[in-house]
């Protein structure tokens, strides 16, 4: 009878779990890195469409200082990208919340802003519903966020 001392079965299964583990490691940093990314693009974006660029069909002309802006989800639905969030802004003397969707899409190795909604209630979006509105480019969208103090 051939016995195999067990060193060697704890070797293989160590071997196993470290490349399952190194595997796993690099697909969280991955996905991590792209949250981060569209979550900066996200924060660019709305806070240039909300500051920068007729901020009144927002909030009326009213001077407005953005004092949140949190990332919900980051999907992929039907070739395009889904960014949802809400917005938290300081408008005369009260707070008001705001809740967006961007969709981003790659066209010709460069992302694009192609379609846009905010609204002042929570709302679930799917594809579909985001294709209904739109988005003419007057903030282009970054990776980068910009800080506007």
């Amino acid at each position: 009878m051939n016995r195999r001392p067990i060193s060697i079965y704890l070797f293989v299964f160590l071997s196993v779990f470290l490349f399952v583990f190194l595997a796993s490691a690099g697909l969280t940093r991955a996905a991590e890195d792209r949250f981060s990314r569209y979550e900066a693009g996200f924060t660019n974006f709305v806070t240039c469409e909300l500051t920068r660029i007729g901020p009144s069909s927002y909030f009326k002309g009213k001077p407005v200082d953005i004092t949140m802006i949190d990332v919900y989800d980051v999907r992929a639905e039907s070739g395009l990208v889904i960014i949802t969030g809400a917005v938290q802004c300081f408008v005369e003397d009260t707070y008001k919340t705001l809740y967006g969707a961007v969709g981003v899409k790659t066209i010709m190795d460069t992302e694009k802003v192609v379609y846009f909604t905010i609204r002042p209630k929570d709302f679930s979006i799917l594809a579909t519903e985001l294709m209904r509105y739109p988005y003419k480019e007057r903030c282009g969208w970054s990776r980068y966020r910009v800080d506007i103090n």
